[in-house]
C-alpha cells in the first residue's frame, strides 16, 4: 500500500483546477490529520505560495509524515514528522511513487502509484511533479528529505517523489549518515523516548536544474522541537550541497533567516522561554564529534590513493618472491625487499600528507592575503570613492551657497537702505511739519472768527434770556405771593365778622 492524500476533518484534501494557492477547502486548515506531526500542531507559517501543494502521506489507512511540495521547482520545500522510531529491519522495495492527483486534479485515485502505471492512467504525468524519468541518465538521484531509515513504518510511504530532490550520490549518502547519526546519538537520547521530538526536513533550490526540470537544492536543512515539558529544546542544522560541505548546527531563528519567505518554523520558537540549555550543549557536544567523524572521513577519503598505491608497488616484486615454489634466495629477497617497500610506502605516505597540508597551508595563505587585498582595495575604493563624492557634493553645493550668500547681503543691504530713508524722512518731517502747520494756522483763526463770534452772540442770547426769565419768575413770583396773601387777610375777615356781613 502507498501513502494517499490525507483526510482532513473527515474530508479529503482537494487539488482544484490549476493547482493556485493552499490546495485545501476554504473550510479546512493546516495539513487536516497530519498537524500532529508539527509542534503544536502548528505548520510554519509563512511559506503559502501559488505552487506549494501540502500532501498528507498516508500509508495502510493511517498518516506517516506530511509534505508541502513545489510544484515550480518540483521538489519539496520540508516534510515533516515524529522521531519516535525503531528503524525498520532491512532493505526497503525502493519503488518510487506519484501522486496522481497533483498532475490531475480530477483523477479519481486517491493512492500513490507506480510511475509505470501512472502513465496509462493518469493525464498530463509529470506536468506539475517530478519524475522518476527525470532522473536516469543524469549524475542526480533521488535523495529522500524523511528518509526510510528514521521512518517506524516496514512499508514504502517515504518513497514518493513528492519527498525526494535531486542529490549526488557521495553528498546523498553523507545526508542519511548525519541524519542518522544525528537522531541516534543527539536528538533523540536528549528529548525522552523521542515521542515529543518533532522534526521538519527542507530543501532550498538553486538556479541548476536536472534535464531544465527539476530544480537541484542549494542546500538542504532540519529543524528540532523537543516538546519535553520543562526541558525542550529546538535546534537547526544546515548542509550544503557542494561536496565535503560539513553540516552545521545554527538556531532556529538563524535557520529561519536562510530560508525564502523568513518562515516561523515552530510556534513560539518550540516553547523558547522554558527551553534547557543544558540539553543543548549535550546536543551541541554529540553535533560536534559527528562534525569531526564526517571530517575524518573526508581526510580518509583523500588517502585512498594509498591502498592502490600499495598493490602496485606489490605487482613491481619478481616472480620468486611470491608463491609456494618461490626459491630459498627469492624468500630472502622478499623478506628483505619488505622493510624497504615498507620505508617506501610510509615516505610516500608522509610525502604525500605533508605535500597535502602544504598545499593546503599554501592555499589557505593564498586566501586569506586574497581576502584580505580584496579587503583593503575595496575599503580603498570605497574611501576613494566617498571622498569625490563629498568632494562633488561641495563642489556643487558652492553656487548655491554663493547665491544664498549673495541674497542675504542684498537683504541687508536694502535694509540699511530702508533705515536711513526712515531717518531722512523723520528728520526732513520736522521743519515741514513745522511750516504746515504755521502756514495753516491762519486759516485755522480766520476759520475760527466766525465760529467764535456765534458762540459770543449764543452765549450773549442764553444771558439776555436767561436775565427775563429771572425778572419774570421773581415778579410773578411776587404777585402770587401778594396774591395768596390778600386771599387769606379776606377768608379771616369774613369768618371773624359774619353778621356784618
Amino acid at each position: 500500500m502507498g501513502p494517499a492524500r490525507c483526510l482532513a476533518l473527515g474530508g479529503l484534501l482537494a487539488l482544484a483546477g490549476l493547482l493556485e494557492g493552499r490546495l485545501v477547502r476554504e473550510q479546512e486548515a493546516g495539513f487536516g490529520e497530519c498537524d500532529r506531526f508539527f509542534y503544536a500542531g502548528t505548520p510554519p507559517a509563512g511559506l503559502a505560495a501559488a505552487a506549494h501543494v501540502k500532501i498528507c502521506q498516508r500509508s495502510e489507512g493511517a498518516e506517516r509524515f506530511a509534505t508541502l511540495y513545489s510544484t515550480r521547482d518540483r521538489i519539496p520545500v520540508y516534510s515533516a514528522f515524529r522521531a519516535a522510531r525503531p528503524a525498520p529491519l532491512g532493505a526497503a522495495e525502493q519503488r518510487w511513487l506519484v501522486e496522481p492527483q497533483i498532475d490531475d486534479p480530477n483523477s479519481s485515485l486517491e493512492e500513490v502509484m507506480d510511475e509505470a502505471d501512472a502513465i496509462s492512467s493518469v493525464n498530463n504525468l509529470g506536468s506539475k511533479q517530478a519524475l522518476h524519468a527525470d532522473y536516469l541518465g543524469s549524475d542526480y538521484q533521488t535523495g529522500q528529505l524523511y528518509p526510510f531509515s528514521l521512518s517506524s513504518d516496514p512499508d514504502t510511504a517515504t518513497f514518493t517523489l513528492t519527498n525526494a530532490a535531486p542529490m549526488t550520490p557521495s553528498f546523498l549518502k553523507r545526508w542519511y549518515v548525519n541524519l542518522n547519526s544525528l537522531m541516534d546519538r543527539a536528538l533523540t537520547p536528549q528529548c525522552g523516548d523521542g515521542e515529543e521530538l518533532y522534526i521538519i526536513t527542507g530543501a532550498v533550490p538553486s538556479d541548476l536544474k536536472v534535464k531544465d526540470k527539476v530544480t537541484i537544492p542549494e542546500f538542504v536543512w532540519l529543524a528540532a522541537c523537543c516538546a519535553v515539558p520543562g526541558g525542550g529544546w529546538a535546534m537547526g542544522f544546515v548542509k550544503n550541497t557542494r561536496d565535503r560541505e560539513v553540516i552545521e548546527d545554527v538556531m532556529v531563528k538563524e535557520l529561519e533567516k536562510l530560508l525564502p519567505f523568513k518562515p516561523q518554523l515552530f510556534q513560539n520558537n518550540c516553547g523558547e522561554s522554558e527551553q534547557d540549555t543544558e540539553k543543548m550543549k549535550k546536543i551541541l557536544e554529540m553535533v560536534n564529534q559527528v562534525q569531526d567523524e564526517e571530517r575524518r572521513v573526508d581526510s580518509e577519503g583523500d588517502s585512498g590513493t594509498l591502498s592502490s598505491t600499495r598493490s602496485t608497488k606489490s605487482t613491481l616484486l619478481p616472480p620468486e618472491a611470491s608463491g609456494e615454489k618461490s626459491s630459498l634466495l627469492g624468500k630472502l629477497l622478499g623478506f628483505t625487499a619488505t622493510p624497504f617497500i615498507k620505508l617506501c610506502q610510509l615516505i610516500y605516505f608522509l610525502a604525500v600528507r605533508i605535500l597535502k597540508y602544504l598545499v593546503y597551508f599554501l592555499w589557505y595563505v593564498t586566501k586569506q592575503v586574497t581576502h584580505g587585498l580584496e579587503s583593503c582595495l575595496y575599503r580603498l575604493g570605497s574611501t576613494t570613492v566617498s571622498y569625490f563624492l563629498a568632494i562633488g557634493e561641495e563642489l556643487a553645493s558652492i553656487p548655491w551657497k554663493v547665491l544664498k550668500v549673495t541674497v542675504r547681503i542684498t537683504r541687508a543691504i536694502l535694509r540699511i537702505l530702508c533705515c536711513l530713508l526712515k531717518v531722512v524722512c523723520r528728520i526732513v518731517g520736522i521743519p515741514v511739519r513745522v511750516l504746515v502747520d504755521v502756514a495753516t494756522f491762519p486759516v485755522y483763526t480766520i476759520g475760527a472768527v466766525p465760529i467764535v463770534c456765534r458762540d459770543i452772540a449764543t452765549g450773549l442770547g442764553g444771558i439776555i434770556s436767561l436775565f427775563f426769565d429771572t425778572a419774570f419768575g421773581t415778579m410773578g413770583g411776587l404777585f402770587k405771593v401778594i396774591f395768596n396773601v390778600g386771599k387769606q387777610i379776606g377768608y379771616k375777615i369774613t369768618f371773624d365778622n359774619p353778621g356784618e356781613l
